[in-house]
C-alpha cells in the first residue's frame, strides 16, 4: 500500500478546524481543586516515557482511589508498586524526564492528562505516604507538573468502556501463560503450560505490593 504521507504541519491543520477557545484555554500548569479530586478517585493510570534511543513506553498503574498523591501544586507522586522487574518505566525516566499520564475513573467518561518532568526517589518521607500493611514501595516516580487538563467524553462514549454490555468474555482469548509459552517456545506441554498459568495467578495474588 502507498501512503498518503502528511508530513508537515501546515498539511495536518488543513485537515482540521483550529481548537476552540474553551479546549486552548483549559490547559493549566498546577493541581486545582478539581484536579486534585480527581486524583484522589482514581484508582488507574497509564504513565508515557521515552528512552534515549527514542523508543516510547506505556505503563499501566493502579491500585485503590488516591494512590497517585499530590506533594503540592506543582508535583505529584506515584508508587511503584512490585511488576514484572523489567524497569521499563524508570529506566527510560532517567535517561529522558518527560511523562505523560492519562488518569482514568471508573464510570467517568472523562479523562486527566498530566505533562510533565519525572524523577525516581527514594526518600523514606514519600516511600512511608505508600505503606500498604507494612509494605513500602522501593521507589516513587515524583512528576513535577507542566501541563495538566481534563479530556473530554468523546473517546469512551465511542468505546463504550464502561458499558457492562460491552465487556468481552475473557474466554474468547487464551490464559497469559499460554499465550506467552506460544509466544516463547510452542513446544511446551499442556502441563509445562500449566505451571506457567499457575506462577502468573500465584504472583498476581501474592505480589502486589
Amino acid at each position: 500500500m502507498e501512503y498518503e504521507e502528511i508530513s508537515t504541519s501546515s498539511q495536518l491543520r488543513e485537515l482540521y478546524d483550529m481548537p476552540i477557545e474553551l479546549v486552548v484555554k483549559k490547559q493549566k500548569d498546577e493541581l486545582d481543586e478539581f484536579t486534585q479530586q480527581y486524583l484522589s478517585l482514581s484508582p488507574f493510570a497509564v504513565i508515557s516515557t521515552v528512552g534515549s534511543n527514542g523508543l516510547l513506553d506505556c505503563s499501566p498503574r493502579g491500585e485503590t482511589p488516591g494512590f497517585i498523591k499530590p506533594i503540592d501544586k506543582k508535583t505529584i507522586a506515584i508508587p511503584d508498586r512490585p511488576g514484572n522487574n523489567r524497569l521499563d518505566s524508570l529506566s527510560n525516566i532517567i535517561e529522558n524526564p518527560s511523562v505523560g499520564i492519562l488518569l482514568l475513573i471508573p464510570g467517568f467518561k472523562e479523562c486527566l492528562r498530566v505533562n510533565g518532568d519525572a524523577k525516581i526517589v527514594s526518600n523514606i518521607e514519600i516511600l512511608e505516604k505508600f505503606e500498604h500493611n507494612g509494605k513500602r514501595p522501593k521507589s516513587a516516580i515524583i512528576v513535577t507538573i507542566k501541563e495538566i487538563y481534563f479530556h473530554c467524553a468523546k473517546a469512551i462514549t465511542r468505546s463504550k468502556l464502561w458499558d457492562i454490555e460491552s465487556q468481552i468474555d475473557r474466554q474468547v482469548m487464551p490464559t497469559l501463560g499460554r499465550m506467552l509459552m506460544q509466544q516463547i517456545d510452542s513446544s511446551k506441554t499442556d502441563d509445562e503450560i500449566r505451571e506457567v498459568e499457575e506462577f502468573i495467578e500465584k504472583r498476581v495474588k501474592t505480589t502486589l505490593y
